[in-house]
């Protein structure tokens, strides 16, 4: 490397773990004979994960998901032996170890699931290169880097989401001080001036003009204390009331508060087949009208909305897309973080709120590009 060139974190990683163009070749010659091994190798793997009661409790999805876990773990297997090893495979293991902290996996299952794959393919090597020794050795040496490279990157990428994740959460125990503080003083202020608001409208004379300039006084008090009230949801932890809720009856509600604009079309698809779930209608219906109001802005001045609903394995899946530009990239990490806005007037509570809701209802809410190009949010609730 010419001096001065600062290394990239792959070229670093490979570095560390003695990686060179010698492993390369021994992994795609291994690659043939592993290939049909592959599906056993995935049975052994998951049936050690659920023999561990820790582990089989961070399965994304459940037990029901191991049948497509195992899929997904004969794909990763595919491309450990035959590569490209470059930033493209980089970037999907990075992706793995931030599943890991979003599952809050302990690291120590990290080196066991590794270590399973490392006794397995030792055996591959073993059956393969059994009278041929320089072979054997070379194949031993190249899995071992590779699968040391493969826990590298994780924990390099678990580090660092770790450290992002407390950060936001430092941030938001301020936050949550700071509203908590102040919400209750603005009240006061603005409870005041309601109450002049109120009695100037029996004092003054009845005219257009003045009445006009009354209720705009009116209604920047109501968005004052919406914006207030929204604040203190967000640090509340108030119990969500378990009660049957009709999904598709709160979104149609939904559907119905949000004002869009003219050429902006909303597809609802069909929303009938949803079942029941459990929580709070009410909360449920502002996930979704901020959902939808968003949508609407980044539709406008004319485009589409898409609202998907299906169900998955234990949740309920709803989706609400539109064909605007999509989040910047820069954005998209802190995007559910109050006070986080992309909007030039906007105050930034909305989804830091939806997210607040959705797990208090115990699910989950995500953020994609959509098949248009625009903005997709998933939102999952417990079936």
């Amino acid at each position: 490397m010419s001096p001065g060139v600062a290394e990239t974190l792959l070229e670093e990683l490979r570095r560390y773990v003695g990686w060179g163009s010698e492993d390369e070749r021994a992994l795609r010659a291994l690659h043939g004979p592993a290939r049909a091994r592959f599906p056993a190798i995935a049975e052994v793997f998951y049936d050690t994960i659920l023999r561990h009661d820790e582990a089989r409790a961070s399965l994304v999805g459940g037990e029901s998901r191991v049948g497509h876990l195992k899929v997904t773990l004969q794909q990763w297997l595919d491309t450990l032996l035959s590569g490209p090893w470059d930033q493209a495979y980089l970037d999907s293991r990075c992706r793995i170890g931030r599943v890991h902290v979003k599952i809050a996996l302990p690291q120590h299952y990290m080196f066991g699931a590794m270590n399973v794959v490392r006794r397995e393919l030792n055996q591959v090597i073993d059956d393969t290169y059994l009278s041929r020794p320089a072979e054997l050795a070379s194949a031993r040496r190249a899995v071992g880097r590779v699968l040391d490279l493969e826990l590298a990157i994780m924990l390099h990428t678990y580090r660092e989401d770790m450290l992002a994740a407390q950060a936001r959460q430092e941030r938001l125990a301020t936050f949550g001080q700071l509203v908590g503080s102040i919400g209750h003083e603005l009240r006061n202020p603005l409870s005041v001036m309601e109450t002049s608001v109120y009695i100037l409208r029996g004092k003054v004379p009845d005219e257009e003009g003045i009445r006009r300039h009354l209720d705009r006084i009116g209604d920047q008090l109501r968005a004052a204390n919406g914006i207030i009230t929204n604040l203190l949801d967000i640090i509340r932890d108030r119990p969500v009331s378990q009660q049957p809720v009709a999904l598709a009856a709160v979104l149609e509600e939904a559907a119905g508060a949000v004002a869009l604009p003219e050429a902006v079309a909303l597809d609802r698809g069909d929303l009938a087949s949803l079942p029941s779930i459990r929580g709070d209608a009410l909360q449920l219906r502002q996930v979704f009208v901020n959902l939808l109001e968003n949508a609407a802005l980044a539709a406008a001045p004319a485009g589409s909305i898409w609202v998907r609903g299906s169900e998955v394995p234990g949740a309920i899946q709803v989706a609400v897309e539109d064909s605007g530009p999509g989040v910047d990239e820069a954005v998209q990490a802190r995007l559910f973080e109050p006070l986080i806005t992309t909007r030039e007037r906007g105050v930034g509570l909305g989804l830091a709120l939806v997210k607040r809701i959705v797990e208090r209802h115990g699910g989950s809410v995500a953020y994609q590009r959509g098949a248009a190009g625009g903005a997709c949010f998933t939102v999952r609730l417990p079936a």
